[in-house]
């Protein structure tokens, strides 16, 4: 069975009322939504915890009326970003803003082993990396890490960006290049 299978039948099973495959989705995915949800804007850490307990709380209350998504971290963060913005536009503004280190933070998740494996190169150019993309403008950050961190296809991008595929595609690669040729120089 792969990951996704996996993740699909945790999600028929907390349908059904297992709260240990409620639990397991929350882990699997929580990370991803804390950091997904601080790029979004730059809010306090409270808001954005509150806002991933709201999307879990909400799905608990309605798991007997929801399907089966097709990628369950897709649809979590989703439901995230919607439930963000609905309540940035609804008034309910955060107080802390992130610092610029603590928001790089956000996307490095090494283990042990990972540190120990990795050379003084390798996180070089990581930290360049990290670098180049604070430099883009922030939906070309967003659509870049929703590529290459949360692994979403370019339709989902597209969906959770309001945007056409086509320009999911376009707004990625614009974002790839401009890094590539700030390398060059």
């Amino acid at each position: 069975m792969n990951d996704s299978q996996g993740e699909r039948r945790l999600w028929e099973d907390f349908q059904q009322g297992d709260e240990d495959a409620y639990t397991q989705l929350y882990r699997l995915h929580v990370k991803a939504m804390y950091r997904y949800g601080m790029s979004l804007v730059p809010v306090s850490e409270a808001f954005v915890f509150d806002c991933i307990h709201d999307v879990f709380t909400e799905i608990w209350a309605r798991k007997t009326r929801l399907s089966v998504p097709d990628n369950v971290r897709y649809y979590l963060l989703k439901s995230l970003k919607v439930r963000i913005l609905h309540l940035l536009k609804r008034g309910d503004r955060p107080h802390q803003s992130l610092t610029s280190e603590e928001f790089d933070d956000l996307w490095i998740e090494p283990s042990a082993e990972d540190v120990m494996a990795l050379t003084e190169d390798v996180l070089n150019r990581q930290e360049l990396v990290k670098r180049l993309i604070s430099q883009l403008p922030h939906r070309q950050q967003e659509a870049i890490r929703l590529r290459f961190v949360e692994n979403m296809d370019y339709g989902q991008i597209a969906e959770m960006m309001l945007l056409n595929r086509q320009s999911a595609q376009n707004l990625v690669f614009r974002a790839v290049e401009k890094m590539r040729g700030w390398l060059l120089f």
